[in-house]
């Protein structure tokens, strides 16, 4: 009888850490999709919510000579640009996956993305977010992409 209520008591903590486990990570993915839909509409208001306030935010790509280039930005250049978006340009961020991991009040995610322009495909990557939870409010702290021109098709089969 006693490892009958041993195997039960371990089958609902089992699956209470798992429920913990989906609720964060919806918290986790509803951070980013806020940041882009922030990103899509220009509006540095919306994404401003989702980023900490000491974020870092880096971006690398393969220049035309074929050198590794990495940038940092802040974040209030960040929002500037998003802001002064003209009207008539559209953004949108095509996330191809989510790979999240979650430990305590640190997250990592990972998301291959497509980019376009006025509807238009301008270049491919991934984006690395970093999450800190700020007392039941994640925020980003870190976000690195990686953006190219070509090759997206090894993006497409991680979908």
């Amino acid at each position: 009888m006693s490892r009958i209520i041993v195997l039960l008591l371990l089958l609902i903590s089992t699956n209470i850490a798992s429920a913990q486990q989906e609720t964060e990570e919806k918290a986790i993915k509803n951070v980013i999709e806020t940041f882009f839909d922030g990103l899509h509409k220009g509006d540095s208001t919306i994404m401003k919510r989702t980023l900490h306030k000491e974020i870092k935010i880096q971006t690398t790509h393969t220049n035309r000579k074929g050198e590794k280039i990495l940038k940092g930005q802040t974040r209030e250049n960040l929002l500037i640009g998003v802001s002064r978006k003209p009207a008539n340009v559209t953004y949108e961020e095509k996330l191809l996956s989510y790979d999240i991991k979650v430990d305590g009040n640190l997250a990592s995610v990972w998301t291959p993305y497509e980019f376009y322009v006025n509807g238009n495909f301008s270049h491919c990557g991934a984006n690395s977010f970093q999450l800190f939870n700020n007392n039941g409010t994640w925020e980003i702290i870190f976000l690195v992409d990686m953006r190219r021109k070509g090759n997206c098709d090894a993006l497409k089969d991680k979908k």
